[in-house]
């Protein structure tokens, strides 16, 4: 997954924004706001890692199958 996905650069910028806001307040460095701002763009590309993974729908490994096929010697029955 590219981490310059639409998707990922809005995450990390809605994480970021704190961060810019504190430091636009003077509680923050220009040297920590921009310490920290990589890893507001990391944490949102494992977000949307994390999100894509978990929406992907499971394959079905071990399920029976609801309609299991007649064996050779069996006539299919009719519906």
């Amino acid at each position: 997954m590219s981490p310059l996905r639409w998707d990922v650069l809005a995450v990390s910028f809605l994480l970021a924004l704190p961060v810019l806001a504190l430091g636009l307040q003077g509680t923050f460095t220009v040297e920590e706001v921009t310490g920290k701002l990589p890893w507001c763009f990391a944490a949102g590309w494992g977000v949307v890692a994390l999100l894509r993974w978990a929406s992907q729908p499971r394959a079905r490994g071990g399920a029976a199958d609801p309609h299991p096929a007649p064996a050779e010697d069996e006539a299919p029955t009719p519906v």
